[in-house]
């Protein structure tokens, strides 16, 4: 056998060989590896795309959490200063009840005192003129007692 005839055939071989991966063995692994980069690429992206979601939400948690705490924070604030103002008014009802009630027990004492002085001045005006009747040993009619004991009580 000749070497050049042999290196000539293998060369067409090898050129059908070629030719024949390059027209139907090659164009769909080709596709086969495209459509995996993509798949993957989109992977990756799917997954950059969720880590940058989840630091969004993480975020968005933080945001609303400390809204959240200012908020009870606010309320919170806003009821100590309800109770404050509840404990205020009860302590001024509480002082303006007091005050009423010793005005009104000052008016009753006053009351009392004048009845008495006024019971005074009729008892002591009675004994005046039970005391004058025996002295005089007369007898005074009724509506001249009574004007002797008021002119009595006015002058005391």
């Amino acid at each position: 056998m000749n070497i050049g005839l042999t290196l000539l055939g293998q060369m067409i071989t090898f050129a059908l060989f070629v030719w024949f991966t390059k027209q139907y063995v090659w164009p769909p692994l080709q596709s086969s590896l495209q459509a995996r980069q993509a798949k993957i690429a989109d992977g990756l992206a799917a997954a950059e795309k969720g880590h940058h979601d989840l630091a969004a939400a993480q975020e968005q948690v933080r945001s609303e959490l400390k809204s959240a705490k200012q908020e009870a924070q606010q309320l919170l604030e806003a009821s100590r200063q309800q109770a404050r103002d509840i404990v205020t008014q009860a302590q001024n009802q509480a002082k303006e009840e007091g005050e009423r009630l010793i005005h009104k027990a000052q008016a009753e004492v006053e009351q009392m005192v004048t009845q008495a002085k006024t019971q005074l001045r009729q008892q002591v005006g009675q004994l005046a003129l039970a005391g004058a009747q025996k002295i005089i040993e007369q007898t005074i009619d009724q509506e001249t007692q009574q004007a002797l004991l008021d002119k009595l009580a006015e002058e005391l």
